[in-house]
């Protein structure tokens, strides 16, 4: 990890300064910019001198030595510094390098990102691996280090062990400890969470919160914990508190939350307006949902909720590298920042026109540039098709439990008492009610219930995407689960759809079984096929990703089908163990 302890070498460095000494030329001569100022809030103009993949000076004067220098003219343009994406989690279906290519088309081209699937799914030095080699693209790729697993698996203490949460620590790329869905442990006096939160204050970074619904009271002690920020808040009030209580405030913005409007209206009611202590976030939203934008569509509901253009900007840029401790390389247009400029054809409009992302043009005159990120050869990091060298049976689909799971929404999920006949191998279409079987990767184990407002049509869906990577299966039809299976085996791992033993619709997931190759507009394709036919067999509700990857997630109420088996949140107690194969 040497190798990326500092940003530039020193060679590097003197070079840089020769630049503006007219001994080296620079790479690109942005001539005439008007561009954003956040040290003076205004809107000036210079020339902005670029060597490589930093700015090395901006201001009046022009360089003398301007061999084999691109000069661009940007009379007319607006320039930004590129955005910043605060809260992703790049592992829905897509992956974090389809996901920083395509955000980099609207002008995000800095990311910081969730590394849970990184330690559920990945060794270590595999994961490592990963990291350092994406630091090759024009995007800057930040992680987290998370301090639970945010559900019930098997040997957690392996998993989030001291050693392990300290490698992540240390890591230069780990810009902050989070987002802690395990804070009721911490107040119930978990001390190991405690001291790895004051572990990663002592390394200057940041502790990301997770307090859906958190009182005052509660928001104080997690302040006093430890905690920096949150982005759970849901309206204005709960803006207001976080604010009160010295928080960063992440305005949440995402497929199954698409609440900036409604943010930002109830801020204006509540005469909230200063905006330093503010970010704006996607948290991890499905491919479809970015079909119009990513950040850039945050500061355009900004923009048009009324909030002060410049905000509307630093709450995409200054304001979260200022944040993280990363504004001396990011976040603005200044001398001695990474060359990450968006180019706009007006203030108003903060889609780009033309991008650059450490120096390298990722999009040009309104085109995406060929090329800018080379693929990437994943089995190199242990992420091959899914391997299963078992056997699902009927055997597997019997199911006798007093209670089922109740979908209220998306994602949460409550109990309820069973009263149909579930003794067959087939359950009516009149009613909403499906078997769900979550079952070991390995063959393991396994754990059958019933699931009640998913669908009321579907015959058997099998997918190999959820929150820890074990099997999910939901249907009416236990010869179609199979069936289901059995496609999602050969595929080395998706999501399936069949009916009458034939495939309606499958999204292949190549990559371990969790993620998916494509480009991100292609899988926006195959995403809104998916979605299309789920809605005509009865999905009523806003994200079906979402829901497979949380029905294990402990950090939802109320109760979760998880590897120890059904588990009631609110007791923290198993309440039916998983049963061996």
């Amino acid at each position: 990890m040497i190798e990326q302890r500092y940003r530039w070498k020193n060679k590097h460095l003197r070079t840089h300064v020769s630049v503006l000494d007219g001994e080296t030329s620079p790479t690109i001569l942005l001539k005439n910019a008007t561009y954003l100022n956040q040290t003076f809030r205004k809107w000036m103009k210079a020339n902005i001198w670029i060597y490589q993949d930093r700015i090395v000076y901006v201001g009046d004067n022009l360089p003398s030595h301007i061999k084999n220098c691109e000069i661009i003219d940007c009379t007319g343009q607006i320039l930004v510094p590129g955005y910043i994406e605060p809260h992703a989690h790049p592992f829905q279906l897509y992956n974090p390098h389809t996901l920083a290519e395509y955000a980099s088309q609207f002008g995000t081209t800095t990311i910081i990102s969730d590394n849970m699937p990184l330690v559920l799914n990945f060794k270590k030095r595999e994961a490592f691996s990963l990291l350092r080699d994406l630091r090759n693209i024009p995007t800057t790729m930040f992680w987290w280090c998370r301090f639970d697993s945010q559900t019930e698996i098997l040997h957690e203490e392996e998993t989030f062990s001291h050693s392990n949460i300290k490698s992540w620590l240390e890591h230069d790329a780990v810009l902050q400890g989070g987002e802690l869905t395990g804070w009721p442990k911490l107040l119930d006096g978990d001390d190991m969470m405690l001291h790895w939160i004051q572990e990663a204050k002592r390394m200057r970074k940041q502790i990301e919160g997770h307090f859906p619904g958190a009182s005052e009271k509660t928001l104080a002690k997690m302040m006093l914990l430890g905690a920096d920020s949150d982005h759970e808040a849901i309206n204005g009030e709960e803006v207001y508190n976080r604010l009160m209580q010295g928080y960063m405030v992440s305005l949440r913005h995402s497929s199954i939350r698409p609440d900036l409007p409604k943010l930002l209206d109830d801020m204006k009611r509540l005469g909230i307006d200063a905006y330093d202590r503010m970010m704006l976030n996607t948290d991890g939203a499905t491919s479809p949902f970015y079909e119009q934008g990513i950040t850039d569509m945050l500061i355009r509901i900004a923009i048009e909720k009324g909030i002060p253009v410049i905000d509307a900007y630093n709450m995409a840029t200054v304001n979260i590298s200022r944040y993280y401790n990363i504004d001396h390389l990011h976040g603005n247009i200044a001398t001695g920042r990474v060359a990450n400029i968006n180019f706009l054809e007006s203030k108003e409009n903060p889609t780009p026109v033309s991008v650059l992302a450490k120096g390298k043009w990722v999009k040009r005159d309104g085109a995406k540039v060929e090329g800018a990120y080379p693929s990437m050869d994943w089995s190199e990091y242990g992420l091959k098709p899914l391997e299963l060298n078992w056997h699902l049976t009927m055997d597997d689909l019997q199911f006798s439990m007093p209670f089922g799971i109740k979908m209220e929404n998306s994602v949460i999920t409550k109990p309820y008492s069973l009263s149909i006949d579930i003794s067959g191998d087939e359950l009516e279409m009149t009613h909403d009610e499906s078997f769900f079987t979550l079952i070991d990767r390995q063959g393991k184990w396994r754990i059958n219930t019933l699931l009640k407002g998913f669908a009321s049509k579907l015959h058997a869906l099998a997918s190999s995407f959820s929150n820890t990577g074990d099997i999910i299966l939901i249907g009416k039809n236990k010869q179609d689960m199979l069936t289901a299976f059995n496609r999602m085996k050969e595929l080395g791992g998706g999501i399936v759809l069949v009916e009458n033993g034939e495939i309606v619709c499958e999204l292949p997931l190549p990559l371990g079984g969790i993620m998916s190759g494509l480009p991100i507009e292609e899988l926006m394709i195959a995403e809104k096929t998916l979605f299309a036919e789920l809605k005509k067999r009865g999905y009523d509700f806003n994200d079906p990703i979402y829901s497979l990857l949380f029905f294990s997630s402990t950090h939802l109420p109320y109760i979760r089908v998880t590897q120890q088996g059904m588990y009631d949140v609110m007791n923290k107690t198993v309440l039916f163990p998983t049963i061996m194969r």
